[in-house]
């Protein structure tokens, strides 16, 4: 049954809520379903913890890979036909992938699952053209900031419940998960606003849409290049928490399901508080160039202090000083955005999810090698740690492209 065509509201603060409260419930589903990833691997596949880590990372590059296909055709769609009707297809695609999780009974189902995720999972690309659409440039770095504030809210509910309910089995959560999803489209379905009228739409072009056809954009406007090196490099290097965090928690301090969950909650709560009500004065007082900095410095620190740490006390310290690392991704993509034309948004952030979601399938599926190759019994150096002490190296390299790129800027 097709929807009745509807009048595209009038652009207003609620357009913003409601994008905030879509992004909240994706990442309440799928925080759910991290905390017992490992088990459901290690009991559909019949594995070690070490061979799952394997898995999980290729589990996470074909999600990438999807991203990296097909959000920069939502992107472009989203340009042509409104913000909309994307997103809702976007929340679908996340259900079903829950149900396919839920179901699966063999690995390769669970990847069917992970690929169908990617092709739809492009929420974040239209969430964030959609805040676009309602902010001034001016507004856009806070703006951003409250959509990771979201984010991170939702990490907060998501994985503690999911470690909760990874207690009854580790399908559960899979089930939950495609249940909120449910009731997400129907809320968007409802009550979610058009933001893109008929006369910012433009012509769609398969050009711009294929996924390296998404990288035109940086042509087009050579001054998010620079900086896009550097999201690029840093999402490669962050890859390493979805990529072992659940499966080096469980190897090094033989956490449960539970407590990899209250510790991805702990995380959540820290970044949404960060992003949500600090990001907005430190930009204002200091900033965009030096938050971003500041940042990017307590990135390196703290990845390099995971595979130090010793106890879940230090774990928990980690995590506090860690907030400040949630302010890069918003400042790299407000500063991005405010080169480039209100009528390609959509497009620039489908060529931003493109660019992240290729770092993201090099990185999960490098430091998931990583990970289950010095967890093996022949491994040089038998240690779950490796791959922080490597994401640390990789951080560090960041903050110096960083730097480059801030004093090229300076003397232009």
């Amino acid at each position: 049954m097709s929807q009745a065509v509807i009048a595209p509201a009038p652009v207003s603060s609620h357009a913003v809520t409601f994008v905030l409260i879509t992004v909240f419930l994706d990442m309440v589903g799928f925080g759910l379903i991290m905390p017992v990833l490992p088990a459901l691997i290690t009991e559909v596949g019949g594995m070690s913890l070490g061979d799952a880590a394997y898995v999980g990372g290729w589990m996470f590059a074909a999600f990438a890979l999807g991203q990296f296909a097909f959000s920069p055709l939502m992107g472009n769609l989203s340009d042509r036909f409104g913000r909309r009707p994307l997103l809702l297809l976007a929340i679908f695609g996340l259900g079903v992938d829950y149900l396919f999780s839920a179901l699966a009974p063999t690995i390769f189902w669970l990847f069917v699952g992970r690929i169908i995720a990617g092709v739809c999972g492009s929420s974040y690309v239209i969430a964030n053209a959609y805040i676009a659409d309602v902010t001034a440039p001016e507004d856009r770095a806070k703006a951003f900031g409250m959509v990771g504030a979201a984010f991170g809210v939702g990490f907060v509910l998501g994985p503690a419940i999911g470690g909760l309910l990874g207690e009854l089995g580790p399908r559960v959560p899979f089930y939950v998960a495609a249940g909120i999803s449910v009731l997400n489209l129907i809320y968007g379905w409802f009550v979610l606003p058009e933001t893109l009228p008929p006369e910012k739409r433009r012509a769609f072009e398969w050009r711009r849409s294929n996924p390296f056809g998404a990288f035109r954009v940086f042509r087009y406007y050579q001054g998010v290049v620079p900086l896009c090196s550097v999201l690029f490099v840093y999402f490669a290097a962050s890859a390493v928490y979805p990529a072992i965090w659940p499966f080096w928690g469980m190897a090094k301090f033989e956490w449960s399901e539970a407590m990899v969950g209250l510790t991805l909650a702990a995380f959540g709560i820290i970044t949404a508080v960060f992003q949500g009500f600090v990001i907005g004065p430190a930009v204002a007082r200091f900033g965009e160039w030096q938050v971003c900095l500041f940042g990017l410095v307590i990135a390196v620190v703290v990845a390099l202090g995971y595979g130090l740490a010793g106890s879940l006390v230090a774990v928990l310290i980690l995590l506090v000083v860690h907030g400040p690392e949630g302010f890069v991704h918003p400042m790299l993509v407000a500063m991005m955005s405010k080169v480039v034309p209100d009528d390609a948004q959509g497009e620039l952030q489908g060529g931003i999810s493109a660019v992240m979601n290729v770092a993201m399938l090099i990185g999960t599926v490098m430091f998931a090698q990583v990970f289950g190759f010095f967890m093996q019994e022949g491994a040089p150096l038998r240690s779950p740690d490796m791959a922080f002490y490597l994401a640390s190296g990789l951080l560090l390299l960041v903050l110096a492209m960083y730097l480059m790129v801030v004093r090229r800027t300076v003397e232009n």
